[in-house]
């Protein structure tokens, strides 16, 4: 039996960062470690001591049969991330479960699969001239994208094609993320803030962009902390995504504690807390 199993999918839409530093860095400390595919039936979670969500990232693709497979995972190892956390975090509606909770998130609307819908409509009474359109369920910018003022027309198309796979979500667009303070992640592991990075925005097929590591603000901690209070079971790790509305708000985007790439090479203190945490975890610690 191996340490560690580091769930990721056959085929990764996108390299993964994180993976090989992790790999690496948990030999490194003495560990033996492997890649799990959660898709492939040849690869057994009962093979590993602990399993991190590292890189699963096409679940969205078949989010029941993903499910199930935390399901019984949780049963056969120790995840990291406990499979109430994963199931939470699925569906982008754990932004209502956050709102209700009084933490400031992005505001979103959630419209049901085939359910019709008029976006003049759906969006008269609110300035919001610049959208964001995208899956309920999805990862990275999977079939997201945005419009601007004056692209109602293809917005309306865009939104009946995504509404006839699935649920979808509108949200105002923050122009603050093309400032200098951009759109910041917050990456907790295991009971500390470690860091922070600045993203650009990303939509349907723009590769991903990120600053080197930054410090984490108070105002940050008190929103992430809030956050991790409504997020079901304790995870190992998280990562927040913040950006601040028009008035100057900082608000939640989303909340990952599934797969998040957590952006350990800006941040080698992070790594190393990373690291001891999970030969805790493998040691019966």
């Amino acid at each position: 039996m191996q340490d560690i199993g580091l769930i990721t999918c056959r085929t990764l839409p996108e390299p993964d960062p994180d993976g090989a530093l992790l790999s690496n860095a948990l030999e490194a400390a003495g560990l033996t470690a492997g890649f799990l595919a959660w898709d492939d039936p040849s690869d057994r979670p009962s093979d590993y001591r602990v399993c991190v969500f590292r890189s699963c990232w096409n679940y969205f693709e078949a989010t029941d049969a993903f499910l199930a497979w935390v399901q019984a995972a949780d049963g056969a190892s120790t995840l990291t991330n406990p499979a109430s956390a994963v199931r939470w975090n699925v569906d982008k509606r754990y932004l209502s479960a956050l709102d209700a909770a009084g933490v400031p998130v992005v505001p979103t609307l959630f419209l049901r699969r085939t359910e019709p819908v008029d976006l003049v409509g759906l969006l008269d009474g609110r300035e919001w001239d610049d959208i964001v359109v995208k899956p309920a369920v999805s990862a990275a910018s999977f079939r997201t994208r945005r419009f601007g003022p004056g692209e109602t027309g293809r917005a309306q198309r865009f939104l009946d094609a995504l509404v006839g796979d699935g649920d979808v979500m509108v949200q105002p667009y923050f122009r603050s993320v093309e400032s200098s303070e951009g759109e910041r992640s917050v990456i907790g592991v295991d009971g500390a803030w470690t860091h922070a990075v600045r993203k650009a925005p990303r939509f349907e097929g723009d590769d991903e962009h990120v600053s080197e590591g930054l410090a984490v603000t108070g105002e940050e901690i008190a929103i992430a902390e809030a956050c991790l209070g409504v997020v079901p079971g304790d995870v190992f790790y998280a990562r927040l995504d913040l950006m601040r509305d028009m008035g100057g708000r900082l608000r939640v985007s989303e909340v990952e504690v599934i797969e998040p790439s957590l952006y350990l090479a800006q941040s080698p203190a992070a790594m190393e807390r990373y690291v001891a945490g999970l030969v805790r975890m493998a040691r019966g610690g």
